[in-house]
Parts: C-alpha cells; structure tokens; sequence
C-alpha cells in the first residue's frame, strides 16, 4: 500500500488520482489529412542548340553551374517534381563518358571537356533530388549531328570511328536505325548512364528515322506540285537484310527496327536497375486507320517507322507523352480527342502524361496565350487515364513568357504533388518514419528501417486545415512552426507511400 493511500484511504486516493488526471493536457485525436496529391509535373530541358540549358556555348563552369541551379530552383518554386534532361543532344555526352565525346554544347567545340573538370549530369543528379525532384536522363537515339551544329566532328565521334553507320541526310547526320552496331552503340550509352548515374527515368523523343526531307522541285514546275521525299540513305543495311533472308517490305523492316531498339532499351535499363522509368515522347498524331474523325496530319507510323501503338500494347515503356503541341481550337489536330485516342490505345494501363507545347507562348503575334496551356492543364486532369503532364520547354518558364509561371504557381501548380505510382516496377511501399520533436520545436523524420525513401510527405495541421508539402529524404528536418499536428510518410522513388505518422503538438 503506498504512503497516499495509508493516509487518505482507498476511497480518497482513487478519487484523488482522478482529480490529478484532470489536470494533465491531453491532446485530442483529430481527423486525418486527406490522400496526398497525385501528378507528374515535368518539363523537358533541352541541351541541344543551348535551347535551354546552358544558355550559351562556352560559358565559365562557375556561370554553367549558377543556370542549371536557377533552373532547378525555378522548377521547385513552380511545384514541378520532374525535370527531363537532354544529356545525349547527338552522339555525344553532357557528362563523362569513355564511349562518345563530349558535346559541343557545354564548351563549344565537340569534344572539349568543361575546365575546370566537373560532371554536369552527376551535379544535376544531386541537385535536382536535393529539391525533391526526379531526375530522367534524355538521350537522342539515332541523331549524329544536329544541323546547327558549329564545330567538327572530334576524333571519337561514330561518325569518326565508324563512318559507315552514319548517314548524311540534308543537314543532319543521321545513324542508321538498321545497321546492328549503332543500335547497339544507343544501348550500350544509355546502360552506361544508367549503372553509373542515379537516375529516375530513361527518357527518348520523337526522332526515329529522321523526318523526312521533301526533293526540290523542278524549275518548270507548279509551286504547288506534289514532292516526293529525299529517301534515306540506308540501301547497304537494307541488303544485308535482305541477304541474311529478310521476308519484310523495307517499310515494316524499319519499323521493326525502331520497335527492337525500344523493346531492347526497356529490358536493358530495367535489367540493370529495376526502378528507373522508361519514358516515350513521340510526335502526337497516331496511326491515320485509328485516328478519330477529322484528325489529319503527318504520319509517324509511315514517316518515321514508329509504330507507338504497339510499343504501348506490349507494355514496352513505362510512360509515354505523346506530343500535343496544337491548340484545342486546331481542328485537325485537336488536344482532346487526340489526348483520348492516346487513353485508347494505353491497354497496357502504362502513363500517360502528354507533352504540352509551353514555349509557343512567346512575343510573336502568333503566340499561344497563357490560358491555352492552363486550359490543356485542366481538359488532362479530367481524364482519368491521365496522370499528369510534361511542358517544353524550360525557357518559357524561367522567362515567365506573359505571365505563365506565375499563372502556374498561382492556379493548377498552388500546391505540391507527389509523382504517381508505377505498381508494375514495384508496388512495396517503404516503412513508416518516426518522428521526435527537437527542444527548438523543430521535428526530425527518422528512417524505418529496410526500403529508402526518396521523399517525405508533410501534412501540418494549422487553423483546422491541413496544409501539404514535399520534402526531399536528405533533409529529414521538419518546421513545426505554430502547427496543431504533424503527420508524415514516407514515399519511394516510385511514388509509394508507407502509412502515415501524427505527432500531436498542442490541443486542437
């Protein structure tokens, strides 16, 4: 029996204890926050030509440094959470590699490495994920040469070491889709980046077979006479095939071409890392026998030999962002029904997140106003099938072209979003964290242990409502500020997410 109890009885001590527990705040339970925000919000930075990043050829290593770090903060600031890029502009390499040279772009002459030495890709890597963004490496497949091209070709350039698989086409340099080593070369670059890089996403464009070049007319002829293409210049592939007892049309044998390189480079790179996304951004228009009523334009299927209904039925990619770079109002080419023929064609369930032509916002008379891109923004996110969206290019959105940054961050971009979930790599959500409260009333997020988590989701209750933020794993510090309550979980570079944690700071 204790000494309170000998001295006021049992009666009195238990109705004291009761009068003590009184005293003692407890904190109410109160309604969870709602499902986290769901949407990829990506924007393609495009390294060749300097279109986005750097801004010139040539520039100190100190001023490269300072644009791509504006770039990736004006990405944060914006509540983007992906940038796309470009780090293989044309058979040459935006970071350090023993396979091709590097790219003119960054120094001005091909070849030529940054001074001091640095890794562009490894520091985007870093600092993108410091801000909680994906990160996605962008390479060309095929493109040798771009046609604004200023410098020769170095020493280890394929059109050097292996002249015969490239091909003049026009202005550009071209590597033939149909000869077995520069596939194999497009296979062997991306599998290099992806062992030695820490990157979310694998990522390739719309040039396949390179667009098609139209003959010059006759000086007799009509202006408006029909013109044949320049074909491309790829007959000693074509007879090896042919050798090797090759049954195809030359048509489909470049489609199945392109088709092997895509299935290839989405067995190879899942091989290698089973977590990094696989993303297509193919020109927008599909198949001309499956296009919707009144969709007209230029066939891929037929021009480029891609046949990106069957990459989508087969399941070969992990997202694709056809290009839909027309207005809503562009009949023939209409954002609705073509972003819905896509949802279509996806019996793979794989994402779709369309490209959206930001850049045609500009200061010409035939810019794009701002809400045209807020309105293709708001026709997307009411398509279920639809989980986001990526917009080319970054320049229009570190110049805020007539007010679309602010636009952004003001309307569909106000709050933050974690990026979707790709249950068909890895469905496995990372453990719970725990939470301690620091005597400066800040709060740290401690790991669980087993999977990493690349981010953190924070909820924090202040006036009644719930307030959300993303925030990277390398910061497990959270500001509690004059919060009523926290809770977080943790999300991996998948976007799954463990079960929540509260912390209960004060009393509702």
């Amino acid at each position: 029996m204790s000494i309170l109890s000998r001295i006021f009885g049992w009666g009195a001590f238990a109705t004291l204890i009761l009068l003590l527990a009184g005293c003692v705040t407890r904190p109410t339970p109160v309604e969870p926050p709602p499902p986290a925000p769901r949407e990829f919000r990506g924007v393609w930075v495009a390294t060749v030509a300097n279109i986005d990043w750097p801004s010139k050829p040539g520039l100190p290593v100190e001023q490269q440094r300072a644009e791509l770090i504006a770039i990736l903060d004006r990405a944060h600031a914006l509540r983007l959470n992906a940038v796309i890029l470009q780090v293989r502009p044309a058979a040459d390499a935006l970071y350090l590699s023993a396979l091709e040279p590097w790219t003119e772009y960054l120094s001005g002459t091909q070849g030529r490495a940054p001074e001091p030495l640095y890794d562009p890709l490894q520091v985007w890597i870093t600092e993108a994920h410091r801000r909680g963004l994906e990160l996605h490496a962008w390479f060309n497949p095929y493109r040798a040469r771009h046609h604004q091209a200023k410098s020769d070709f170095a020493p280890t350039h394929l059109a050097k070491t292996h002249p015969a698989v490239v091909k003049r086409y026009g202005e550009l340099w071209w590597m033939d889709p149909g000869d077995a080593f520069a596939a194999q070369r497009t296979l062997d670059v991306v599998a290099d980046v992806v062992r030695r890089y820490d990157v979310d996403g694998v990522h390739i464009d719309d040039y396949f077979y390179p667009y098609p070049i139209p003959q010059p007319l006759s000086p007799k002829a009509p202006k408006d006479a029909p013109r044949e293409d320049v074909p491309f210049p790829d007959e000693p592939s074509w007879q090896r095939y042919l050798a090797s007892g090759g049954q195809l049309a030359r048509t489909d044998w470049r489609r199945q071409n392109v088709d092997q390189l895509v299935e290839q480079l989405y067995r190879t790179i899942h091989a290698i890392k089973p977590w990094v996304k696989f993303g297509v951004s193919p020109f927008g228009l599909g198949r001309p026998d499956r296009r919707p009523a009144g969709i007209e334009g230029f066939s891929q299927y037929d021009k480029l030999y891609a046949d990106v209904e069957l990459w989508l039925q087969k399941g070969w990619l992990d997202y694709l962002a056809p290009q839909l770079y027309w207005p809503r109002s562009q009949k023939a080419q209409a954002f609705e029904p073509l972003l819905d023929y896509w949802a279509k064609q996806n019996t793979a369930q794989r994402h779709l997140w369309p490209g959206l032509f930001t850049s045609a916002i500009n200061d010409t008379p035939q810019s794009w106003t701002p809400e045209e891109i807020l309105q293709q923004i708001a026709v997307t996110r009411s398509r279920p099938a639809a989980s986001g969206l990526i917009q080319f290019s970054m320049a229009a959105l570190m110049q805020d072209r007539r007010g679309i940054a602010e636009k952004l961050a003001a309307g569909p971009y106000a709050q933050p979003a974690l990026v979707p979930p790709t249950p068909w790599l890895d469905a496995q959500p990372p453990p719970a964290p725990k939470l301690k409260r620091r005597a400066d009333g800040k709060i740290t997020v401690m790991p669980g242990k087993g999977k990493a988590a690349a981010n953190y989701a924070v909820w924090r209750r202040q006036d009644r409502a719930w307030n959300f933020s993303v925030q990277p794993a390398t910061d497990p510090v959270v500001e509690a500020g004059t919060a009523e309550a926290i809770v977080v979980s943790a999300v991996d570079r998948l976007g799954n997410e463990s079960p929540r944690v509260t912390l209960l700071l004060k009393t509702p």
